[in-house]
């Protein structure tokens, strides 16, 4: 799918789908944009296991701000805290990001299912 092609209505309806519980699940868990967007892009929409991990974060950056912002205003936000860790986190994501060029699709695919299973039973227990 490319931004030139005309989206017929049920396509339109499946992307506003994912786009709405998305923006729930961030904003309510602060969780949502890889554990969801990838599954639904790559299995909904048959995007490639490589363009939906990218297309996930594209979306996610504004998605996130939104939700930090309402956290901000309810005083729900260490703004501190976030920058900190954010500058390790634009290192791992610029690695990661690197990695992931290297990585076959079907690999991809099982080390992310591997550590969505994890960060399930963690969540579990």
């Amino acid at each position: 799918m490319n931004l030139t092609q005309q989206i017929n209505p049920s396509v339109w309806l499946k992307l506003l789908a994912i786009g709405l519980i998305t923006g729930l699940v961030n904003g309510l868990l602060g969780i949502g944009g890889g554990t969801i967007l990838i599954p639904c892009m790559v299995f909904l929409l048959g995007i490639s296991q490589h363009q939906a991990h990218g297309t996930s974060l594209a979306i996610i950056l504004p998605t996130a701000l939104v939700s930090a912002f309402i956290y901000g205003l309810n005083s729900d936000l260490n703004l501190k805290l976030s920058l900190q860790v954010a500058l390790g986190g634009i290192i791992g994501g610029y690695l990661g990001a690197k990695l992931m060029n290297r990585i076959p699709p079907l690999t991809l695919k099982k080390f992310f299912a591997i550590f969505m299973f994890i960060a399930g039973v963690r969540m579990v227990l």
